[in-house]
């Protein structure tokens, strides 16, 4: 061979060859074309460069041959010679190539021995043997036709490549033809891994080329609001960097990516229109990732989340998409509503819903402390505004409704300005309300943030959190504001004690603690002698 010869010799050989260097000293191979008689020998140690000469071989082929490197503290190179680790290797990376990978393998087996009649039964005896064993499946489960596929192959190859014995809500199984050309096979677990809310979590798929597994959790395959998704994705198109670990970032990456979340998100959707128990049984575990993807990046996904969403309707009694809200929102009515805390129950209970309800309106209860990103996030859905009950006018009242309300509260200044002045900095402001229904008073804050996000913010970072100031809102027809004026006049003494009640009790009904637990229980009972 001519020494001045452009030629790469180990790009001849695929990538990846060089890192036969990372635990040889030195590579020898030996490589005869067929019906050719001289053979050629190459050797290298990866470090000094190459010598090629000719040699004799018998048959046509190529032999590579690997001198480990010496073990050391830090590494033993000699357990890649152990049949154990190198069926691991071969069945990690390699399992899925189409041609079969061969070890001559020790085996055992019985020896049959001559065993006179009547003679007491031996002992088995067994002599080793070496035979070919194929180490590699080589057609891998999703290169073959989605029909030729039973569901306990799909369910045992789930098991086996990421060990997990919970049966999968979903497999998705997939490919697409075309500039870039892949198969995907994808599942969407029946459970969320014990850390899958936490940052330990890893995310991504399993990315082969030509069934060669080059990454083993590919970020960039996944976007982070499907986190939730594992599988394995095979591609012949995207280029690889020597090591064969690192996937270049480029446009068939891209692509192949916007096709799995393409996919990811119609396979839910047909769940969500097709099979709403099936769906919704995804949703009890995997619901809260959704959201997150919603107001992640500033929304940057919310186009593809939204329609996913599923919120409990206190009219309905169930849950619903916001499509759906939407479609069923009584005449007149403007705003989606919605109300956010700690659990529905008392949600449910909330001096608003009660008025809401009345009118036929319905309420979205929001439970979960992401919900109420959401409405900031989308700022409508279907043109229509959100609107939170606890901190936002509902919008119910009429020109000549809003008159009167006015008219009012000019007639019972005198009672606000005494409950303001008897609750000293336990509030920034006492005002009327006509949508308390039958509830005599409620606490709401006094700007957009509500006590709910008071408490997620506090939660999150103590140190930058600040306190929401807490308006007093009275009903002006409710028995115990009409007693309170009246004890106004006849037993200021007493009005004190029941403005304080009313604060505590708001207090309470907008699940904010109380700073002093034990006044409030010995009020009640001054209030009962």
């Amino acid at each position: 061979m001519e020494k001045n010869e452009d030629i790469d010799i180990i790009g001849q050989f695929g990538v990846g060859f060089y890192s036969a260097f990372m635990v040889a000293s030195s590579v020898t191979v030996i490589s005869k074309k067929y019906g050719e008689d001289t053979a050629w020998k190459w050797v290298s140690n990866g470090t000094d460069g190459y010598t090629i000469e000719e040699t004799t071989k018998d048959a046509p082929g190529t032999d590579v041959i690997m001198t480990l490197k010496a073990d050391t503290d830090d590494e033993k190179y000699s357990t890649y010679l152990e049949e154990y680790e190198i069926r691991n290797l071969v069945r990690k990376y390699s399992d899925y190539i189409r041609y079969p990978i061969k070890m001559e393998v020790t085996k055992t087996r019985p020896v049959e021995e001559p065993q006179a009649e009547g003679e007491e039964k031996k002992e088995p005896k067994y002599e080793e043997y070496q035979e070919m064993e194929t180490l590699n499946s080589m057609v891998p489960i999703w290169q073959r036709a989605k029909k030729d596929v039973t569901e306990e192959e799909y369910d045992n190859f789930y098991r086996e490549k990421f060990f997990d014995y919970t049966k999968p809500l979903k497999v998705i199984h997939f490919g697409v033809e075309g500039a870039v050309s892949f198969k995907a096979l994808l599942y969407i677990p029946g459970k969320a891994p014990y850390d899958f809310y936490t940052k330990d979590f890893k995310r991504g798929l399993q990315l082969y080329s030509s069934g060669v597994m080059i990454m083993e959790n590919c970020e960039d395959l996944l976007p982070e609001h499907f986190r939730f998704v594992r599988g394995v994705v095979d591609s012949q198109d995207l280029s690889l960097n020597i090591s064969r670990e690192m996937l270049q970032h480029n446009r068939q990456l891209t692509i192949i990516a916007r096709n799995i979340e393409k996919k990811i998100k119609s396979e839910l959707k047909n769940m969500l229109d097709n099979d709403r128990a099936k769906y919704e049984e995804f949703y009890a575990v995997f619901g809260r990732q959704l959201k997150y993807g919603t107001v992640a990046d500033y929304g940057a996904h919310k186009e593809t989340c939204q329609d996913l969403l599923l919120f409990y309707s206190h009219k309905q009694g169930k849950l619903i998409t916001l499509k759906e809200y939407v479609d069923a929102m009584a005449e007149g009515q403007e705003k989606i509503y919605f109300a956010p805390g700690e659990n529905r129950e008392r949600l449910a209970k909330l001096p608003q819903v009660e008025t809401l309800s009345k009118k036929g309106y319905d309420v979205l209860l929001f439970a979960e402390d992401v919900d109420e990103f959401i409405p900031q996030t989308l700022m409508t859905y279907m043109e229509k505004k959100f609107c939170n009950v606890a901190t936002e006018d509902l919008g119910l009242k009429t020109e000549e409704e809003k008159k009167e309300a006015e008219e009012k509260a000019e007639e019972m200044k005198g009672l606000l300005t005494f409950v303001k002045e008897t609750l000293g900095d336990q509030v920034k402001e006492v005002r009327l309300s006509a949508d308390l229904g039958s509830h005599p008073a409620c606490m709401v804050p006094d700007s957009g943030m509500s006590f709910e996000m008071e408490k997620y913010m506090k939660k999150a970072n103590p140190e930058f959190a600040f306190p929401v100031g807490r308006i007093l809102e009275l009903n002006p027809e409710h028995e115990a504001v009409k007693a309170l004026q009246k004890a106004m006049t006849e037993d200021p003494v007493k009005a004190k004690d029941y403005a304080q009640l009313l604060c505590y009790q708001a207090q309470l009904m907008a699940e904010l603690p109380l700073e002093d637990p034990y006044a409030y229980t010995e009020l009640v009972c001054k209030l009962m002698k």
